[in-house]
C-alpha cells in the first residue's frame, strides 16, 4: 500500500501550490541530459541550448545509461528527473554509430512523455564563431521571433511535429502584450528538404524607416546548425484530449476581507481603529450639547416659576 505524505512546513506546501495544475500555466522549464555516449559536438550544442534558456532550464552532466526515450522502460527515469524538477520540457542528448549527434526533444504531460522528436546535428556552428557587435547580444529572458520558411512546416507531419516542439522550447512564458522595444533575437527556420531543417539565431536590430515602423535587420549571432529529422512519434488521440482540455470559466480573483453566504449575500469586514473616545476633551460649544442645556434651563425656569406661586399662595 502506497503511503501518502502530506506538507508538514508552509514552504513545502507553498512548493505543492506551485506546482499544482493552473488555469494560467507559468513558463515551461527545460531539463537538459546526457545519454551513455556524447561527442564533443554534441556537448558543446547541449551547452548551448542550456545558455539560450538558462533563465528556465535545468542541465545535468551526468551520464544516464537508463533513458531510452523511444524504447518501453527506458522512459522511467526521465520521468522521474521530470516530477523531480518540475520540467515539462526535456532535451537529451546521445552518440553512437548508427545515430551519431543525436539529439531527442519531448514534451510531457503530467510527468509522462506526451511526444518525441529525434534529429540529427549537422554543419554546426557555436556562438564564437560569429563575429558581430557585442552590443546587439540579445537579452537574458527576452521574447523571440520565429520566422519558419518553407512550406514543408505546413505539408509534412515530420516538420510540422518539429515545428510545434521548437516553438514550445523556445518561446518563453506566454504574455498577452509585447513592447516592440523589447525584441532583440529572431529564430529562423528554414525547410531545406522534406527531413532536413535549417535553424539559425539571429539578433534583430531595429533602424529608422521614416514611418511609424521601424526598419528591421537580423544579425547572425549563433549557434546555427542543421537538424535532419530520424523519428518522432505523435501522441495518441486520448493523451492528446486529456493535454489539451481547457475551460471557459476564468478564476475569480480574490476580495480581501469579503465572503459570500447563500442566505445574506456578500458579506464583508470593515477594520477600523481604535478611535480612543475616553481621552478626547469635550467643549461647551459642541452642538450636541445645546438642547441638552434649554431643556435643563427650561426645567430650572419651571420649578422658580413654581416656588414664586406656592409663597405666594401662601401669603
Amino acid at each position: 500500500m502506497l503511503k501518502i505524505k502530506t506538507p508538514k512546513t508552509h514552504r513545502a506546501k507553498r512548493e505543492i501550490e506551485k506546482r499544482a495544475p493552473k488555469f494560467v500555466e507559468n513558463g515551461k522549464k527545460t531539463l537538459i541530459l546526457h545519454g551513455t555516449k556524447t561527442s564533443d559536438v554534441l556537448n558543446t550544442v547541449l551547452t548551448q541550448i542550456y545558455h539560450l534558456k538558462r533563465d528556465n532550464a535545468v542541465k545535468y552532466t551526468k551520464k544516464n545509461e537508463n533513458i531510452r526515450p523511444f524504447e518501453s522502460g527506458g522512459e522511467t527515469s526521465l520521468e522521474f528527473f521530470s516530477l523531480k524538477t518540475d520540467c515539462s520540457l526535456f532535451v537529451f542528448g546521445s552518440h553512437s554509430k548508427k545515430r551519431p549527434n543525436n539529439l531527442v526533444l519531448g514534451r510531457m504531460f503530467d510527468h509522462h512523455i506526451y511526444d518525441l522528436v529525434e534529429v540529427g546535428v549537422e554543419n554546426f556552428r557555436p556562438i564564437e564563431s560569429f563575429e558581430y557587435d557585442k552590443k546587439l547580444t540579445p537579452r537574458i529572458g527576452s521574447k523571440p521571433f520565429f520566422a519558419f520558411i518553407g512550406e514543408g512546416f505546413e505539408s509534412v507531419e515530420e516538420l510540422k511535429h518539429l515545428k510545434e516542439v521548437l516553438l514550445d522550447l523556445f518561446r518563453g512564458e506566454v504574455v498577452e502584450n509585447l513592447n516592440l522595444a523589447g525584441i532583440d533575437r529572431v529564430f529562423v527556420c528554414t525547410a531545406l528538404s522534406s527531413s532536413t531543417v535549417f535553424l539559425t539565431h539571429c539578433a534583430l536590430r531595429l533602424k529608422r524607416s521614416g514611418t511609424a515602423i521601424p526598419r528591421m535587420e537580423l544579425v547572425e549571432v549563433g549557434p546555427s546548425m542543421d537538424l535532419a529529422v530520424r523519428r518522432h512519434r505523435l501522441p495518441n488521440d486520448s493523451l492528446k484530449k486529456e493535454a489539451m482540455k481547457t475551460t471557459s470559466e476564468q478564476p475569480k480573483k480574490k476580495i480581501k476581507n469579503v465572503s459570500s453566504d447563500v442566505l445574506q449575500g456578500k458579506i464583508g469586514k470593515i477594520y477600523i481603529p481604535d478611535q480612543k473616545v475616553g481621552g478626547i476633551t469635550l467643549s461647551s460649544d459642541v452642538k450636541g450639547l445645546k438642547r441638552e442645556r434649554r431643556e435643563a434651563k427650561k426645567r430650572k425656569v419651571g420649578i422658580e416659576n413654581e416656588a414664586k406661586k406656592r409663597k405666594t399662595a401662601s401669603d
